[in-house]
């Protein structure tokens, strides 16, 4: 069937459950099962290691030959990205607000927020946490569902502090569902897009379309994409990481991850960023670290992960994709941006206990989506009015050579095979780094319509 909004035609799988065909609310979302079979269990594991429980002197942090031969990673922080991405100066998120969606949360999301603030001279945001079916206990890491809220608390305090160093007069809405199935997070999206809390959300987490009870037909599945597709009509930007396990996710063969792999969401891939001395763009890889030729830096902490990036065996590819990829099913990703541990943004963690709290070096694709949607922030600040879905325009974009080459850095090297077979970056559009990484200040205009 092809479903329609604000004039725009995609076409889609069919769903199989006639009751979904309108957009289910709050309670009805709810209903959904929970710990079954049919539920997906959604991961959030950013990759990342220790860096140092302070940050060192600000002149050899500025340096960032100093992280690599003192740690052998880099170690960027907000002005580093601000710099190389080309983020305007002044747009600063005001007046709009950043959703992040999570499992479980952070105990010390406030402090380690103004810890990460003070670090880098950023000003005290407003951050709400929202709970809509109830705060979750936190029980310090103990057993495998510690674990596993451990993981949701690092991705917690990834997306809040690096949403807020790309847009830091932005409001941010932390939305914590008390679980990780499917159920329980589509919930809280249903929450943020039903309450309209801002007008771009973030979603750092992910299945495997493998993994998935009954693929397509999957009912949590489906409540998430009609959530998808109301934020679409709402003028809600939506954006997913695309994982951090190649394109097999850890399969035999290629398959995307979800939500990622929905169309009414923009799916972030991930890169090795580089600098030059000055701090400006110098060029970006494939995120891979099993291939030899893709792991920065002497690759000194072995193999941690790559991008992902696949064809969707759920959704047939939208209009806007097919016209430039010819692919007759949606693939992810959709866009790239720094995801690499070796190339890492630092991230302040306090829920560890002394002896583990500190700064640590962040990877993974989970680190673009939520400073993808605070770039989307900044183009509403410009444009003055929400963007919305921006796929449609993103590969519009890439059908003008002109405004590609401007707005875009096109990631032609490296490929996505981590543990089986993958894909290969090329000129234009590829699975691995979609249409590429941004540069910001010209796509923004661009966006704005400026």
């Amino acid at each position: 069937m092809k479903l329609s909004f604000s004039g725009f035609r995609v076409p889609l799988a069919v769903l199989s459950v006639a009751a979904l065909g309108s957009f289910m609310g709050l309670g009805s979302v709810a209903q959904a099962a929970s710990g079954n079979s049919a539920s997906i269990v959604y991961t959030a594991n950013p990759p990342h290691h220790f860096a140092f429980s302070s940050l060192p002197s600000a002149a050899n942090l500025s340096d960032q030959q100093y992280c690599i031969d003192n740690y052998g990673y880099n170690c960027y922080g907000p002005a580093d990205i601000h710099q190389a991405y080309d983020i305007p100066s002044n747009l600063t998120g005001a007046g709009q607000t950043i959703v992040i969606v999570d499992a479980y949360g952070s105990p010390t999301i406030q402090q380690d927020l103004a810890t990460f603030d003070a670090a880098f001279g950023l000003p005290a945001p407003t951050l709400n946490i929202i709970y809509p079916a109830g705060k979750p206990t936190f029980n310090g890491g103990h057993g495998t569902v510690g674990a596993n809220q451990v993981g949701w608390a690092e991705e917690t305090s990834l997306d809040v502090e690096w949403s807020h160093a790309i847009a830091p007069a932005a409001t941010i809405d932390l939305v914590i569902a008390p679980t990780s199935y499917g159920n329980a997070l589509n919930v809280a999206e249903a929450y943020a897009v039903n309450h309209h809390l801002g007008n771009v959300m973030s979603m750092s987490f992910g299945a495997p379309e493998a993994a998935i009870a009954g693929g397509g037909n999957n009912l949590q599945l489906q409540q998430a994409d009609q959530i998808y597709q109301a934020a679409a009509k709402a003028g809600i930007s939506v954006f997913a990481s695309a994982g951090d396990n190649g394109a097999t996710n850890g399969y035999a063969q290629p398959n995307a991850l979800f939500p990622a792999s929905d169309p009414f969401v923009t799916s972030v891939g991930g890169t090795n960023l580089f600098t030059n001395a000055d701090g400006s763009y110098k060029g970006e890889t494939v995120w891979n670290d099993a291939d030899p030729l893709l792991c920065p830096y002497g690759c000194s902490a072995g193999v941690i992960g790559a991008t992902g990036g696949a064809p969707s065996a759920v959704f047939q590819a939208p209009s806007y994709q097919s016209t430039v990829t010819g692919q007759t099913m949606r693939s992810t990703a959709d866009v790239a941006y720094n995801a690499s541990v070796y190339t890492a943004v630092l991230v302040y963690l306090g829920f560890l206990g002394p002896s583990g709290n500190g700064f640590y070096f962040f990877g993974g694709t989970s680190e673009g989506a939520p400073q993808w949607a605070a770039i989307t922030a900044l183009a509403d600040q410009s444009a003055g009015h929400a963007l919305g879905l921006l796929n449609p325009t993103l590969y519009q974009i890439a059908q003008n050579p002109a405004e590609y080459a401007a707005d875009f850095h096109d990631v032609t090297v490296g490929e996505n095979g981590f543990n089986g077979p993958g894909f290969q970056a090329g000129t234009g559009y590829d699975m691995p780094t979609g249409l590429g990484s941004p540069n910001v200040a010209n796509l923004i205009d661009t966006l704005a319509g400026k």
